[in-house]
């Protein structure tokens, strides 16, 4: 089974709860995966070793956070072609920022993204546990699909 490197960053905690799921629905799959802040992301190395990629951010003032940004910029050096790829993020109004990372992952990464970006207002509200965590299934049943 693959392994996968999910990746956040946050302003009021919302977005890490729903990485820490998507993960968890990943493992349940029979996966790996890391849980890591975007601040722990420092070069291109630190992306190296997993075959699929989640990234996530809380949309602010209708755009991604700029570390998530920060991230994508470096992801371009890493060579994540053809690697598994989801987007996740939290939002209070809008919610633009997980398209945005799916768009940048799918089109300038040329990742193997699923089917589209998690888009949640938060992971306590409306079955969004069992979403995050189902999201997580799906990135890692195209983990093993893509062994």
């Amino acid at each position: 089974m693959g392994k996968a490197l999910v990746v956040y960053t946050t302003r009021k905690g919302s977005t890490r709860k729903i990485a820490e799921l998507i993960a968890e629905g990943i493992r349940l799959d029979g996966g790996e995966a890391e849980v890591r802040n975007v601040t722990e992301i420092k070069k291109d190395e630190d992306l190296a070793g997993y075959d699929g990629y989640v990234f996530g951010s809380a949309t602010y003032h209708g755009e991604m956070m700029q570390g998530m940004k920060t991230m994508l910029f470096l992801s371009e050096k890493a060579g994540l072609n053809g690697k598994v790829g989801g987007s996740f993020g939290a939002f209070g109004w809008s919610g633009e920022a997980p398209g945005r990372i799916f768009d940048t992952m799918k089109h300038i990464l040329e990742m193997n993204m699923i089917g589209g970006p998690l888009k949640l207002k938060s992971a306590a509200l409306g079955g969004g546990t069992k979403m995050a965590q189902d999201y997580g299934k799906e990135i890692g049943k195209k983990l093993g699909a893509a062994k």
